[in-house]
């Protein structure tokens, strides 16, 4: 695209350049928003329909008065404002806090630039005259008109009064399912008034709203004298739990003035039990949590670290690798766009070759470390209390049961005294940690003499896996045939290899394992790596083991270092491989790691430094070893104790596919040499590596090194078997689950081989709605929260449903479950909690947790909820509303982890926003497993898999807006008592509205 150049200024305000002088550019291609030109046609046309132009053209930006400095702000200069010494001393000066709360900016205080009260933003001056145009100010206006007509339409009018209990509050199931009414009384407070009922309607009567459990009777006109009311009955009537909302509206004609009008009245009800939902609803309202500045560091007096940190005898140190300084001032200001611009031209090659290959992930890894001390920034503890116990101080950290923030021992915490000189920070090491509460150990000089005396807390980030990331980047070890396999790599066997007899006779009746058992095992020296790609269920760990087992068996020379991301991981491997005895298998942990973190059964395979601390034997000891079980992490162990490059011969890393390429790397780059052969298991299509920072991901560090292997040419699965093998049988879930992912994600080519008696536990169970169909879509319509400062959200109403079919399938006395047979997956961390707390007196062992904690696990019975119920489809996007519930990996994992029995609990109107998710309902909907109010789409249609449901729906939305706003001003402008067309204006219908959160 050409480069944009300023514009001459004449040319823009007048149209044409007077001036034979002038140097600005005079091309055609000019926007006069944003007072840029463009060479050719195309490029300005990128412009224009680039987010930076549409921004400019609504023509403002958000801002804030404050009231300490009496000054307006930009809102994207707020935290920096409150943050800077200059308010913070007029704070002090008026003796108020600081932390100001926004208010909206005074109209008065904008010196070239307007003040939107629609927008609630500032225009320049500029741009006041296309401002108004604009789609946004357009689409606000809108709204803004609509809320008037709503409010309006609620207000008692013309004489006449409506009373009643509109709000059904909270109703028990059993009463719901009855039917419950209340009686809506209208009433004339003006004598010899002639006023008439037109008719009453709801809603949902009128065709777009969805299913409503509210009816309301059919009335003929009735005259509304005074003194005489008229009652209205309206009945809430569903067998399912949830919110139910709608809108009662009343038609009233006066017939002196020939005029009619309308009176609507906002319906809602909580269908559940009242003691279960006050428990789990919000404690208090959300407020977005405010980023500060954190205080600076100045002068740090280190801390006493525990013996673990000195229990391996390195032969070398870790590189600091620091952040460059130039790449935190570009990383710490800007747009995201303007960043990435400016990390591509200034930080990153043009491309990626052996040479570049290390300078390119370590700045990913710098990005990812930048964003990673923001976010923990938020654990930080502004009025923490030490407890002390010499020669250790314990502090109590919240959120450390659920490792946020995670604290390992010989982790760094620093602590600043209140009050205290600012910049001097004590640094302590940590010692232990526990559920609640870590100890700490201070420099002497640290002195803790006042009681009740606070600290400010902050953490600070375990910066040792990075710097085990950056000395592998940093090595010499670039071959291309691992990094960049292409076809001229591939090398052919040459010598025959007897026929293997498999350890596991379950792999010689599987042929997919037994082909990539045999393709590792006659892999010559030096081939590029092999990929066993295992989809959910077909027993990809199986396949390494077996191959491990193989290798040990057949070559007397193999060494052999098993990696995995997770110790749970690595410790699967382990467990596997016991048979080959403690004198073949080693099982290294981190220092940091306690005895009971560890399998029994593996205590036998590890090695303790003088009984308390994970260690390594003496190098003669560990080179002895077949094969070493590490995670990707700690594989820089035995480079770091002396242990040869091209010592392994093969490196396995199995869920290779949750790791980032430089974690891999650490094993490869460290250890293999020009023979060492490579082989990666793992599946591609579930959830990669977990990335905080959205620019490192924009860069693909998300992007494992399995997956970017696989998508070159000889990496194309049934294309060469000689680099990759996909296991095809699922010994895991019922063919009915397995068959939606399989179609969607696996080309349809997984085989369901599950024993029957586990499979098929739960068909003809009455919890089924179709008896052959062990899948159920519970549908319900309920309420997405936040609390406090947490951004996080929950539903109460999924949570409470959740326990509903634990009790349940617990109480089944035809079917034995146990708590362990269940798991509970939820996208969000605090709806997570919520269903923790329901299910803690009665079902405490039920695993509750994230997608990404149940990648790799599976339960005979899996319940899903996926919390979103948001209903502001006019102001979101479908990214906002669903958020990464969207996200098709976590999908596809969260729905393959079941055997027998797979639930989920959703609102289908969100849901179906999304064309998988939608596609995933009408798959459940034909087959009968359907439980709740119905879909409101036609579940047979053909869904388009380019989305765009989420515009429709919010058009939808607009298109009622709109016709609520015109019918309402037509019913009050109609002049005609005749008009027989009156009723036509009803084509629209409302829905309820909340105010944007």
């Amino acid at each position: 695209m050409a480069k944009p150049i300023r514009a001459c200024p004449q040319l823009i305000a007048n149209g044409s350049c007077t001036d034979p002088n002038c140097k600005h550019s005079h091309s055609a291609f000019a926007c006069e928003t944003c007072r840029l030109v463009f060479i050719n046609e195309r490029a300005y046309k990128g412009h224009c329909s680039g987010k930076k132009h549409r921004r400019a053209l609504q023509g403002g930006s958000a801002a804030y008065y404050c009231s300490i400095c009496d000054v307006n702000i930009d809102g994207g200069n707020w935290q920096s404002h409150i943050g800077g010494r200059s308010h913070r001393s007029k704070a002090k000066q008026r003796k108020v806090a600081s932390d100001v709360p926004k208010e909206a900016p005074l109209t008065d205080k904008f010196p070239g630039r307007t003040f939107c009260t629609v927008c609630n933003i500032v225009v320049p001056d500029r741009l006041w005259t296309t401002h108004p145009s604009s789609a946004p100010h357009l689409r606000k206006t809108k709204f803004v008109a609509y809320q008037s007509v709503l409010a309006d339409s609620e207000k008692d009018k013309h004489g006449i009064e409506v009373a009643g209990q509109f709000d059904f509050d909270i109703v028990d199931a059993a009463a719901a399912s009855s039917g419950v009414s209340m009686s809506v009384t209208v009433r004339n407070t003006v004598p010899l008034s002639q006023i008439v009922l037109v008719g009453s309607t709801l809603l949902s009567q009128k065709g777009r709203i969805r299913y409503s459990p509210f009816t309301t009777g059919t009335y003929a006109q009735a005259a509304v004298k005074y003194g005489r009311p008229v009652a209205i009955s309206v009945t809430l009537r569903q067998a399912y739990d949830g919110t139910c909302d709608d809108r009662l509206e009343m038609r009233f004609k006066d017939e002196k003035l020939g005029k009619e009008f309308a009176v609507s009245r906002r319906l809602h009800a909580v269908i559940g039990n009242r003691e279960t939902l006050e428990l789990l609803r919000p404690v208090a309202p959300y407020v977005p949590r405010q980023r500060t500045t954190r205080r600076a560091e100045k002068e740090v007096v280190q801390g006493v670290f525990p013996p673990a940190l000195k229990a391996i005898p390195y032969i070398g140190r870790l590189p600091h690798a620091e952040i460059p300084t130039p790449l935190a001032t570009t990383l710490a200001s800007g747009s995201r766009k303007e960043i990435m611009d400016r990390v591509r031209k200034a930080f990153l090659p043009s491309s990626v070759d052996g040479e570049t290959y290390g300078r390119f992930f370590k700045n990913l890894l710098w990005i990812e470390e930048h964003r990673m001390e923001q976010d923990l920034e938020i654990y930080d503890i502004p009025d923490a209390t030490l407890t002390p116990h010499p020669p250790f101080y314990y502090l109590r950290v919240p959120g450390l049961a659920e490792k946020r923030p995670s604290v390992l021992v010989g982790d760094r915490i620093l602590v600043q005294e209140q009050g205290a000189q600012r910049g001097r920070w004590f640094e302590g090491g940590v010692h232990k940690v526990l559920r609640d509460k870590v100890s700490l150990r201070f420099n002497a000089s640290f002195k803790h003499t006042t009681p009740g005396q606070t600290f400010h807390v902050h953490f600070k980030l375990n910066r040792f896996p990075l710097r085990r990331q950056h000395l592998a980047m940093d090595t010499a070890f670039t071959s291309d045939r691992i990094l960049f396999p292409a076809p001229a790599h591939i090398v052919l066997p040459q010598l025959a290899i007897p026929s293997l007899k498999f350890v596991n006779p379950l792999i010689g009746d599987n042929p997919a394992q037994r082909q990539a058992v045999a393709s590792i095992v006659r892999q010559p020296p030096g081939s590029p790596p092999f990929v066993v790609f295992g989809p959910p269920g077909t027993g990809k760990t199986v396949t390494i083991i077996e191959a491990i087992r193989q290798l040990v068996a057949r070559y007397p020379k193999a060494r052999i270092l098993a990696c995995a991301p997770s110790n749970s991981a690595a410790d699967l491997i382990a467990l596997r491989l016991t048979e080959l005895g403690a004198e073949k298998v080693f099982r290294f942990y981190a220092p940091s790691r306690f005895k009971n973190q560890v399998p029994d059964e593996l205590l036998a395979f590890t090695y303790m430094r003088d009984d308390q601390h994970f260690s390594v034997p003496p190098i003669p000891i560990l080179k002895k070893f077949r094969v070493v079980i590490t995670t990707c992490v700690s594989a820089s162990v035995v480079q770091g104790v002396g242990i040869p490059r091209g010592h392994y011969s093969h490196i396995f890393i199995d869920e290779a596919g949750q790791a980032t390429e430089p974690e891999s790397m650490i094993s490869i780059k460290t250890i293999a040499d020009n023979d060492t052969n490579i082989i990666l298991s793992g599946d591609p299509k579930q959830l990669g590596p977990i990335i905080r920072s959205g620019i490192a991901r924009e860069f693909e560090l998300d992007t494992s090194y399995l997956e970017r292997l696989m998508g070159g040419d000889i990496y194309q699965v049934h294309k060469n078997e000689q680099t990759v093998v996909k296991l095809t049988k699922n010994f895991r879930s019922h063919r009915a689950i397995l068959k939606f992912p399989n179609e969607h994600f696996y080309g349809g080519e997984l085989e369901a081989c599950g024993p029957p008696q586990v499979i098929n536990t739960f068909i003809n169970s009455p919890l089924l709605p179709a008896p052959k169909f062990p899948i159920i879509f519970h549908s319900m319509s309920g309420k997405d929260d936040r609390e406090a400062s947490s951004p996080s959200f929950f539903n109460i109403h999924e949570a409470v449903q959740v326990q509903a079919y634990v009790d349940a399938l617990r109480s089944n006395k035809r079917i034995r479950i146990n708590d362990d047979d269940i798991g509970v997956i939820a996208p969000y961390h605090a709806q997570v909690l919520r269903i923790r707390r329901t299910l803690q007196a009665k079902a405490d062992g039920v695993k509750v947790g994230s997608v990404e904690e149940f990648q790799g696990q599976e339960r005979k019975i899996i319940i899903i909820s996926t919390v979103r119920s948001s209903r502001e489809f006019v102001e979101y996007d479908l990214r906002h509303t669903l958020g990464f519930v969207a996200n098709p990996r976590r999908f596809n994992v969260a729905v393959t982890r079941a055997k027998a029995l797979l639930v989920v609990v959703g609102d289908p109107e969100v849901l179906s926003l999304d064309p998988l998710w939608r596609e995933f309902l009408n798959y459940v909907h034909t087959n009968g497993g359907w439980k709740g109010p119905p879909p409101s789409w036609d579940t047979s249609a053909p869904v388009d898999g380019a989305g765009g449901y989420d515009a429709q729906v919010r058009e939808l939305a607009i298109a009622d807006m709109n016709d609520f706003t015109q019918r309402m001003e037509e019913l009050t402008l109609a002049g005609s008592a005749n008009d027989e067309n009156a009723e036509a204006l009803d084509a629209g219908v409302d829905r309820p509205w909340r105010e944007m959160e």
